[in-house]
């Protein structure tokens, strides 16, 4: 066996579920079928979970410090205010904060976390072809070399190469025409304190700030009809669409770093695995970039993903326990997807049912503050819990299956430290010794045992994910870790 995982695609997720793996002590390699990393990208926000998730995996480094705080959406009818949103603290504690910055900039933090792990995107190395038997996965790369590997994983985007190999259908619909995407500087009036939008009959338009003195330009644009248009030409044609949507609002596009065009899918896929090959983020879901869902659910999915495979490699648990990453991981999926569509179709409302629902209705509302905290959270996935899922349960809050807080915890000799920090590649127990033995003689050293600081909780035993396992004495975790891992 050359590797115990295989992980096609080095991009954000394919990076953090190498991290993650290699945090469990699992060997792991990844290839990509690009000539080097991306110096551009389409997301460029990470919302308060994908913070925690990087967190977890030690990568967050300086990017929170990199990075702006614009968490404000105004939204304008030419160069009058309509509405103006502000994304605050949702209520739920976290250590990590939402960042606008380029998914470029996660994936180089990503490579350096992997790097100090002892590994490395292995680039211009393609697949084409899988063949999976009992005991592993024989993959074969474009110059013809075979790497036998444990399981195959792909990470690969929506043009997922080992979804085709695996023959998983990836069914969906079109939910958009054209849209206009320019990364440039700009010489305007707007504040770079949050994101501005417009409303206009001929397509939506946002203006969003980013580190480096840049600005995000985006604009549907259906009635843009060249068939392969040139940077220069969507540049040019961003050029035109500015002044016609924004009013008198003072913004002029100087110098454009990168442009794009894409249209809206919705798609996801008929099943997350398929005997040794499962697939995550890109590859298993395609949705609007709106609400900044699309990398967040695909970090979440590595983390979720990275502690199951590495029981059942071990041979700490059975293989039905990867059918639990499916099962918690899909229906958020569903959900983002069902999201991200209604807020696509709100943006381009062409009609005049649709433009008054959204102009006079829907906008207007948006202003009042309990909304504005809702959305917050709503798009934060700080909410996101697995109770009804195979590994949930019932009974008081938290449940199992529920996110837990990083809460402020001491280490048995009273060093003071967080519960986030303590779970990267491990179990943490919140209880007694007679607790913490029981959890490694099923799941080995990768357990740690805190105290919360300051506060008074029952016995728990906390996921590698920063989720709820069990409440309860050495019995009830015993008894949960046995019907969880066999």
């Amino acid at each position: 066996m050359d590797t115990d995982v295989l992980v096609a695609g080095a991009g954000p997720v394919g990076l953090a579920l190498a991290c993650a793996l290699l945090q469990h002590g699992v060997s792991v390699r990844v290839v990509d079928k690009a000539q080097g990393p991306a110096t551009t990208s389409r997301a460029n926000f990470v919302h308060a979970r994908g913070s925690e998730v990087l967190d977890r995996l030690d990568a967050l480094g300086g990017l929170a410090e990199e990075s702006l705080r614009a968490m404000t959406i105004t939204t304008y009818a030419g160069d009058r205010p309509m509405t103006r949103i502000r994304f605050g603290d949702p209520g739920l504690r976290t250590a990590a904060p939402p960042m606008v910055i380029s998914q470029a900039r996660v994936e180089a933090s990503l490579r350096d976390r992997l790097a100090r792990l002892g590994g490395r995107p292995e680039w211009n190395t393609g697949l084409v072809a899988a063949e999976q038997d009992a005991s592993g996965v024989s993959v074969t790369l474009a110059d013809g070399r075979v790497i036998r590997a444990g399981w195959l994983v792909g990470c690969d985007g929506t043009g997922s190469t080992v979804r085709g190999l695996a023959g998983i259908g990836f069914p969906g619909v079109k939910v958009s025409e054209r849209f206009l995407l320019v990364d440039a500087r700009l010489d305007t009036t707007l504040e770079r304190s949050g994101t501005s939008g417009w409303v206009h009959p001929d397509g939506m338009l946002g203006a969003m700030p980013m580190p480096g003195d840049q600005w995000r330009l985006l604009a549907y644009d259906p009635a843009f009809r060249e068939s392969r248009p040139s940077e220069e030409q969507i540049v040019e044609r961003m050029r035109r669409v500015l002044p016609e949507r924004t009013g008198r609002i003072r913004i002029r596009l100087l110098e454009a770093t990168w442009a794009s065009l894409f249209q809206v899918h919705r798609r996801l896929a008929d099943t997350y695995r398929r005997g040794r090959v499962l697939l995550a983020g890109d590859a298993a879901h395609a949705h609007a970039p709106f609400g900044g869902q699309g990398m967040l659910t695909g970090l979440g999915d590595a983390e979720n993903l990275a502690w199951k495979l590495a029981l059942v490699i071990q041979g700490r648990a059975g293989e039905p326990l990867l059918d639990t990453y499916e099962a918690e991981r899909r229906p958020l999926a569903t959900k983002v997807l069902s999201g991200s569509t209604a807020q696509t179709k709100i943006n381009i409302a062409a009609g005049p049912v649709g433009r008054f629902l959204r102009d006079r209705v829907l906008l207007p509302i948006s202003n009042y503050g309990r909304l504005q905290r809702w959305v917050t959270y709503g798009t934060s996935q700080l909410w996101v819990s697995y109770r009804r899922g195979p590994l949930g349960g019932r009974g008081g809050r938290p449940r199992p299956g529920d996110r837990i807080p990083d809460l402020p915890c001491e280490r048995l000799d009273g060093a003071p430290t967080r519960l986030h920090a303590e779970l990267r590649g491990r179990w943490a127990v919140l209880g007694g010794p007679d607790a913490l033995d029981a959890a490694r003689d099923r799941l080995g050293d990768q357990v740690v045992l805190l105290r919360p600081a300051g506060r008074s909780l029952p016995a728990v035993l906390v996921r590698p994910d920063a989720h709820l396992a069990c409440k309860g004495g050495p019995a009830e975790l015993a008894r949960w870790l046995d019907g969880a891992l066999h």
